[in-house]
């Protein structure tokens, strides 16, 4: 992954639409997304595998939790990106059938080279189209963190549908609610108020459909998929600790919102946010001490037990 300090603001079209208040469309969001990644290839990690959760699991351990180890399984992991899941899962079972899709290619370049000899099948592809997986041939699909950013989010779910056997099961981690992790929604504020300055529209219109963001939205949006299914959403906060500087570097890399920001704002923005996680009384900034929580929901759709 870059530096966050070192990168040049971003442009995509996603932006410049917003920029002149025109409403993106999804192409416009494939490219945002595209160029993101491009240019950042990792960074959802970054954060994802630094954050843990009471009893010291990330949010992939959490979602990997739902995935027998003692099985021969068919597994895909939509939108794998990096393929940290894909490592989990392939370091705990090796009997397992594994499959990563993912959009970007260089994500999928990180995924490969950190999945060498595994025998994981990466394959490019959108998540509304899987032209490359058969009908009723996956046990189970993974998303972490992607499905909130999907739209037209329907063909998705219809997709997973489709492949997945009769007893399969759908596993999504998700966004949580902004009030389940304290000091959560303070840093999502003062991130979005520097991008707002420069792009006023910015934040109102989200990524992807807002309502995989609820959920009671998102629990309605994924029973009209999957009518037959039980679905069950279970919320949970990671956090990270450590020296405040890297602990508001690797926050603020985490938001899509701050790689839209020129370099000189992004610094100003880390400087602002070690003070907002700050959680010791040391003189200097090397030794003081910072703390950062994000909610998570965990969304499993599986038959209904008869």
């Amino acid at each position: 992954m870059k530096d966050l300090n070192n990168q040049k603001g971003l442009n995509s079209i996603w932006i410049d639409s917003l920029a002149r208040n025109i409403h993106p469309d999804s192409s416009a969001l494939v490219d945002h997304l595209k160029t993101v990644h491009q240019e950042n290839a990792g960074f959802t990690e970054l954060c994802a595998s630094s954050c843990r959760d009471e009893i010291g699991r990330n949010s992939y351990e959490w979602l990997a939790e739902l995935v027998p180890n003692n099985e021969s399984l068919s597994v895909l992991d939509l939108a794998c990106g990096s393929g940290p899941l894909l490592k989990i899962l392939f370091d705990r079972n090796k009997n397992l059938n594994l499959k990563g899709i993912d959009m970007c290619p260089e994500e999928l370049a990180l995924a490969k080279a950190r999945l060498i000899n595994s025998g994981v099948n990466l394959i490019e592809s959108s998540a509304q189209n899987l032209i490359a997986i058969n009908d009723n041939s996956i046990d189970i699909v993974l998303c972490h963190w992607a499905l909130t950013l999907m739209d037209p989010i329907a063909p998705v779910l219809d997709e997973v549908r489709r492949v997945l056997t009769p007893k399969g099961r759908f596993v999504a981690l998700v966004d949580g609610p902004m009030s389940a992790a304290p000091g959560y929604k303070e840093v999502h504020d003062l991130i979005y108020s520097y991008v707002q300055k420069e792009i006023p529209s910015y934040g109102k219109i989200d990524l992807g459909d807002p309502r995989a963001r609820g959920s009671e939205s998102l629990s309605n949006l994924v029973k009209k998929a999957f009518p037959e299914s039980k679905v069950t959403i279970e919320t949970n906060v990671v956090s990270l600790e450590g020296p405040v500087i890297k602990v508001a570097e690797i926050a603020a890399g985490f938001f899509y919102a701050a790689f839209v920001l020129k370099p000189e704002t992004r610094k100003l923005i880390i400087t602002n946010l070690s003070k907002l996680l700050t959680i010791s009384k040391e003189s200097t900034d090397i030794e003081r001490q910072g703390r950062f929580s994000m909610p998570i929901r965990r969304l499993l759709v599986e038959p209904h037990i008869k």
